[in-house]
């Protein structure tokens, strides 16, 4: 049995943990105790919220619908990762649900599958609200899913859960027949799991310093990373046998390039290399790449078809910024 935290402990397990908390209006007393108990909990569930835009979406789930009155969860996770807390007590969250997976869930065992909705759930489950359309397209940033992990693993910490199970964390749709949520690319609750259970196994302040899985694809660029495609591309574009770049100067080209005060004066002869052609080539092989990367970062994997039509948008940018910006002389 688990009294739920504090307002004040809560903040303290989540700042702990790593989390960035904004404190929402007067959301410590903000809460549907009226309507029924909030406790024992037991475990965390986590959603989608089928909105965009940060502030509307908090506010949304602070005061609620005419049909659903707020608060909605006790925290709402942006797409920036950032933790808007908007409740504390009671939420109109989870609604009723399977008490066999309840049971599961306090027992730290394996979740059978939801198939009746007999029991109230907001009374045992902390709720937090992702931001995401929910439509299976919208992606789930890096930054946003890390904090569900955090924010999940607070809670387990602070409680003692997730010592001899994993599922002290489930999504509404292991929770309620017929919801869907949390969906889209880039998240799955088995991972969220995992990655909260591996979180748990280290201390609070731990930051991962490797990807979790293959399908953890949106991992920030290092600069090294840079370099080696910058080096990559400048093998693959250099036009003349006796031309030669280094990821340095590849990387530099594109750099001083996209500066708008930056103007690039080429002259070109008849035994020189194509100073332009070979600029050209590599900024439209640097922003193809880009393209590609930035895609993979925002929603995980794609197909051959969305890698050839980002490469070619890619392209496209690259050779336009650059082309409004060099001065080509011919000799």
């Amino acid at each position: 049995m688990a009294d739920p935290l504090s307002a004040d402990a809560l903040v303290r397990a989540l700042k702990a943990e790593g989390v960035r908390v904004v404190e929402y209006k007067s959301w410590r007393t903000h809460n549907r105790n009226h309507k029924g108990p909030w406790g024992p909990v037991h475990g965390v569930m986590i959603h989608h919220t089928v909105t965009t835009g940060t502030d509307a979406t908090v506010e949304l789930c602070y005061a609620g619908r005419s049909d659903l009155p707020g608060p909605l969860c006790h925290g709402v996770i942006a797409k920036d990762g950032t933790v808007h807390l908007v409740g504390h007590g009671r939420a109109n969250h989870a609604g009723s649900g399977d008490g066999d997976v309840l049971a599961a869930v306090t027992a730290e065992t394996s979740l059978p599958a939801d198939n009746e909705a007999d029991t109230d759930g907001n009374t045992h489950f902390y709720g937090f609200e992702a931001i995401n359309l929910g439509d299976g397209k919208d992606p789930w940033p890096a930054e946003q899913v890390e904090a569900i992990v955090r924010a999940s693993a607070a809670l387990c910490r602070a409680h003692g859960w997730g010592k001899s199970g994993d599922t002290s964390v489930i999504g509404h749709a292991e929770w309620q027949p017929g919801k869907i949520d949390p969906r889209g690319p880039g998240i799955t609750m088995n991972d969220v799991r995992r990655r909260v259970a591996e979180r748990l196994d280290h201390a609070a302040s731990w930051t991962p310093t490797t990807p979790h899985s293959e399908e953890d694809t949106d991992m920030p660029l290092s600069d090294a990373d840079v370099d080696r495609i910058a080096a990559a591309t400048a093998r693959k574009v250099a036009l003349y046998k006796d031309t030669r770049l280094d990821s340095r100067d590849a990387r530099q080209m594109w750099d001083d390039a996209a500066s708008p005060h930056h103007t690039w004066q080429f002259r070109r002869t008849a035994d020189g290399p194509d100073a332009w052609g070979l600029l050209s080539a590599t900024a439209a092989e640097v922003g193809a790449l880009r393209q590609v990367v930035a895609q993979l970062a925002a929603g995980g994997g794609l197909t051959a078809e969305q890698i050839e039509a980002a490469a070619a948008t890619g392209a496209r940018t690259a050779l336009a910024e650059l082309g409004a910006r060099l001065t080509v002389e011919e000799g």
